[in-house]
């Protein structure tokens, strides 16, 4: 099985580790293609054993795993954030993985892997929500064995078609490599133009300022507040007042009296992307008076802080 063959021969299960830490940390190394070479060779008797192999790779998963999981416990929001900055839908990407683990909790741990991208935004989720860490850590080594063991019995089980497709890889393999690189620069270059589009359609969506909606809610004049980051209370921190709504889903929540009111929507994404999507969808179907909140939840959070840190200077002050 050529190079790779020969690596895990000669350095076993110290580069499957190695490899399998790196990917789980957010380096974009894939493991999966060593853990089928992996288990094909161990199957075939000429490299480590399968189940050595996956003890292996559940540590190094829990390992990065944990890391995420207390990152997402100090850090909360920002966190999902900067994990799906590298989305192509880092709008989608916040709401769903919120959406999951609200829907499953930390079973959702067992087959986050399985999904593109859902692996860290699941952990980091079980640190926001304050999962028990023993809880984190059964659910996540669950997780861990069947990822890994989902690749090593597919190693296992076509260890020969395995063998063939890397010998084949050898021969063609810088052709094949261009090839792949072409097809994957050009697939993300069709996604940006598509997101690039979709920015500009939903900036002609009106926005309401954090302190003009904080100024009407004092002036007893508060619009409806929808809340699309998840579709269930769950124990999320949210706006006073606000309904959580399922940004694609039925206009459950509204009604004709709605049609001649203001409404206000927020999320917790990139150019509140997810809360105009709804606006837009709302205007269309009859609701013209409907704002996206602009910086969304977060910049809300900020207002609140800087309210409270303002009220604890003035409280200062008149103690002196």
């Amino acid at each position: 099985m050529g190079e790779l063959q020969a690596l895990l021969e000669q350095h076993g299960l110290t580069l499957v580790f190695l490899n399998v830490l790196v990917e789980q940390a957010g380096l974009p190394v894939p493991a999966y293609p060593m853990l089928m070479v992996a288990g094909a060779l161990g199957v075939q008797g000429s490299g480590p054993s399968i189940g050595a192999v996956l003890a292996a790779v559940v540590v190094a998963c829990l390992i990065a795993d944990t890391l995420w999981y207390l990152a997402g416990r100090r850090i909360g929001q920002p966190m999902l954030r900067s994990i799906c900055k590298v989305s192509l839908s880092q709008d989608s990407c916040i709401r769903q993985t919120q959406s999951l683990y609200v829907r499953l909790g930390p079973r959702s741990l067992i087959f986050g892997k399985l999904l593109p991208g859902a692996g860290a935004l699941s952990t980091a989720m079980a640190g926001m929500t304050a999962t028990p860490f023993a809880v984190f850590l059964f659910y996540d080594a669950l997780g861990a064995a069947v990822w890994a063991g989902a690749g090593l019995a597919i190693g296992a089980a076509f260890s020969d078609a395995i063998d063939t497709i890397i010998n084949r890889f050898s021969d063609y393999g810088h052709a094949a490599m261009v090839a792949i690189g072409v097809a994957l620069a050009l697939f993300i270059a069709w996604r940006w133009w598509r997101r690039a589009r979709l920015v500009r359609r939903t900036r002609r969506i009106p926005r309401m300022t954090v302190e003009e909606l904080e100024a009407r809610r004092e002036a007893g004049d508060l619009p409806v507040v929808l809340d699309v980051r998840v579709s269930s209370d769950a124990g999320f921190e949210r706006i006073a007042g606000a309904l959580a709504v399922d940004p694609e889903a039925p206009f459950a929540h509204l009604d004709d009296s709605h049609r001649v009111r203001d409404i206000v929507i927020y999320c917790a994404c990139p150019n509140e992307m997810s809360a105009a999507l709804l606006a837009e969808r709302l205007r269309a179907a009859g609701y013209p008076n409907t704002w996206a909140l602009a910086g969304g939840f977060d910049a809300w959070k900020r207002l609140r802080r800087q309210d409270a840190g303002a009220t604890l200077v003035v409280a200062a002050g008149g103690t002196q």
